[in-house]
């Protein structure tokens, strides 16, 4: 147990309105079960969380999915931020966005909206994000979110499927105006992790796709989007600081009110505590669960005596159990790692696959318990 003395408060809440979603995308890190939609939490209860994660301290606070436009109350909770002083980030896939709902999230006070594209043509788009003229409609919005003057966010999950699109991707960017575009290689949780062998790009395909961004951005004016680029965690030798350290800074609220330190850690054998019994502040600073890995007593060796765990902080706790069957082992990403073989398997293993064999979302999960054998 961490002394709550020594705690920080939380800065960025990410509120996750709902896990239902119009696509259908084969790199979702969403969990598999997503759950009874009748537990989704109310709009009271939404706007009690902002209440209490503002006076804890948090400053920054994104909307996600699933698919956030489906929530019909969303301008209320907008609102809400708003007036408490939040930064609002609006994270979308642009489907079932119009000019009108636009309108009114300007009006509710919505800071930023970021619009995420599955390729840079509409035949591969809407292949991945299985649903015909999703591409055409993103276009359509990402030039409605630049025309009324919300900064232009782009989001490209990067993986096998798309990787060899990159210079086509930067253009459609440049064509839309972005000012911020995020190449995001998959992260292997939920339906990703299932799919990881068809998705995992190889190391010659993320050099090169490397080597094009930085020849784009030496190529190009100062007005050009800013392209940043992110490496697979199983191309690194070092893990990253998985959200800045557990309980650090961040805390994301499930659809059903679950209160987790990241986006997949209700995958951990932990007492999560639900904002419907709990306040924020005595889940932020008492629970067991968000103690459980706060600060460097927790850790096993080589973390234990390692002299970069305040930079990395053991890596990401959920890619521990998932690909070592134990949370508390150092991130297999890191090469002084004994599991760290289990990361050359996997990139060995998805070497020899090819992303059409890919898994769609919507199998049913006799398929899906069949490939968990896979990881």
């Amino acid at each position: 147990m961490t002394n709550a003395g020594s705690v920080n408060p939380p800065l960025w809440l990410l509120l996750e309105l709902t896990y239902s979603c119009p696509l259908h995308c084969s790199y979702c890190a969403n969990p598999i079960d997503l759950g009874n939609k009748q537990e989704e939490l109310d709009t009271e209860t939404w706007l009690k969380v902002l209440i209490e994660a503002r006076a804890l301290g948090a400053v920054q606070l994104g909307l996600s999915g699933g698919e956030p436009l489906l929530r019909k109350d969303l301008e209320i909770i907008i609102k809400k931020a708003r007036e408490l002083g939040f930064y609002i980030n609006l994270i979308t896939s642009g489907i079932g966005l119009t000019e009108k709902r636009i309108k009114s999230l300007k009006q509710a006070g919505l800071d930023h909206i970021q619009i995420s594209f599955q390729s840079a043509d509409q035949t591969s788009n809407d292949a991945i994000a299985g649903k015909k003229a999703a591409f055409e409609q993103k276009q359509k919005m990402a030039k409605l979110v630049k025309q009324y003057g919300f900064p232009m966010v782009l989001n490209f999950v990067i993986s096998k499927q798309n990787i060899e699109q990159i210079p086509q991707i930067m253009a459609l960017s440049c064509q839309l105006e972005a000012d911020f575009v995020e190449l995001a290689t998959a992260q292997y949780y939920g339906w990703a992790l299932q799919n990881r062998d068809h998705l995992l790009p190889t190391l010659q395909q993320v050099r090169l796709a490397e080597q094009q961004v930085n020849q784009f951005r030496l190529q190009q004016s100062n007005t050009a989007p800013k392209f940043i680029f992110v490496t697979p965690d199983y191309y690194e030798t070092r893990p990253k600081a998985c959200m800045s350290g557990w309980g650090s800074i961040f805390i994301n609220i499930a659809p059903n009110g679950m209160a987790l330190p990241c986006h997949s850690a209700a995958l951990l054998d932990l007492p999560f505590l639900n904002v419907k019994q709990h306040s924020l502040e005595h889940i932020w600073y008492e629970s067991d669960s968000f103690n459980h890995y706060r600060g460097f007593d927790w850790m096993v060796e080589p973390c234990k005596s390692c002299d970069e765990k305040e930079q990395d902080f053991g890596g990401c706790r959920c890619q521990a159990l998932l690909l070592t069957g134990n949370a508390d082992n150092t991130d297999p990403v890191c090469s002084k790692s004994p599991q760290h073989h289990q990361i050359t398997k996997a990139v060995e293993h998805a070497s020899l696959m090819h992303h059409s064999e890919i898994m769609s979302r919507t199998l049913k999960n006799s398929l899906i318990i069949m490939s968990s054998k896979q990881i």
